[in-house]
């Protein structure tokens, strides 16, 4: 299967690219970050058909399920794309070996600190490890670990956010890590924004937000149609009451869910004053609130009470486009800044 047409673009930016491109196999340095029930076989092959790079979200998959998701990607494309593995999923060196096996040649380790005998595993398995740096110290400590590739995202990403916004990051981490390429990954919507960070010396951008509302993401409807209505501010984080207990931020648009789990926060932590529950099943009280939730949005269209995961990006998020057109925008804005700058 060929990649579907693509506009042409400048040799400077081409030049920019280079360092991603080579990296990752692909044509342009543009990575579809992983986002779980979003990112499968049809939108990932979409995003390499059309010259970018995709990556399976295996998220609670089994090694089995993983298996099947791949054979179906390759069915669909030739060419390059990873999968993104969580580092505490209780069958995490399985599923390294399975992608091993269906030659991956590319696997992200995420939603933690990668172990060392996991980046080791698929080193000597022939593939590239990559893993994501919230921190400069983290990404040195990568970098003498043996990592490939790290990936520094930014507060303004939907889903698992960090603390610190994808601008201070860039600035923290881009003049130093040399070594190994670096993607950026939060915020980015236009084409003038990844060329910012490709002349700061990122190798990659990673967009999810823009991909979501592709034509070819098997979202719900309704799902993207609550992108098309939200502006930035509809994105935020999970709230929390109590430091007692914390909650994992998680980047959403604000629903009627949202106002639900405040509500059921208070209650669990009055029960706890109150001696009624423990810390411990408090805690997991207000953690399992969100179980499935993300599914419920994505898959079932339930997006008052499921979790609507999207990036603070979503405010230019104005229409359904395929992945092509969406690659090709971004593209010519980033030709378009360069050539105002020769007119200058």
């Amino acid at each position: 299967m060929k990649a579907e047409h693509m506009v042409d673009i400048s040799p400077r930016l081409k030049r920019l690219m280079q360092r991603g491109t080579e990296f990752l196999g692909s044509e342009l340095a543009i990575v579809c970050g992983a986002m779980s029930w979003i990112c499968e076989h049809t939108l990932v092959a979409a995003v390499s058909n059309g010259g970018g790079f995709g990556t399976l979200a295996c998220g609670p998959m089994d090694p089995h399920s993983l298996r099947k998701e791949i054979k179906a990607t390759k069915a669909l494309t030739p060419r390059p794309f990873g999968v993104n593995i969580i580092v505490i999923h209780p069958h995490l060196d399985e599923l390294i070996e399975v992608c091993l096996e269906e030659d991956v040649r590319h696997i992200i380790l995420a939603g933690g600190a990668p172990p060392a005998n996991s980046v080791r595993k698929i080193k000597n398995g022939g593939a590239k490890a990559i893993s994501f740096a919230p921190a400069l110290v983290l990404a040195k400590r990568l970098v003498r670990m043996g990592i490939d590739a790290i990936i520094i995202e930014g507060a303004e990403s939907g889903g698992h956010i960090g603390q610190v916004s994808t601008s201070v990051l860039a600035q923290e981490i881009l003049p130093v890590v040399k070594d190994v390429p670096v993607i950026v990954a939060g915020g980015i919507g236009r084409g003038e924004m990844m060329l910012l960070y490709l002349e700061m010396g990122a190798a990659c951008v990673q967009l999810g937000t823009l991909f979501a509302c592709s034509s070819e993401c098997i979202a719900h409807y309704a799902f993207k149609e609550a992108y098309i209505k939200a502006a930035a501010r509809d994105a935020l984080p999970s709230p929390q009451l109590d430091p007692r207990f914390p909650v994992i931020p998680v980047r959403a648009l604000v629903n009627d869910g949202t106002r639900e789990f405040v509500e059921k926060q208070r209650e669990v932590i009055a029960r706890c004053d109150r001696g009624e529950l423990s810390r411990e099943e408090a805690q997991l009280e207000i953690e399992n609130f969100w179980a499935g939730a993300l599914r419920r949005a994505v898959i079932d269209g339930d997006i008052e009470h499921g979790s609507v995961m999207a990036g603070q990006i979503v405010g230019i998020v104005n229409s359904v486009k395929p992945v092509s057109v969406i690659m090709e925008e971004l593209l010519e804005q980033a030709d378009a800044e360069l050539r105002k700058r020769e007119n200058m």
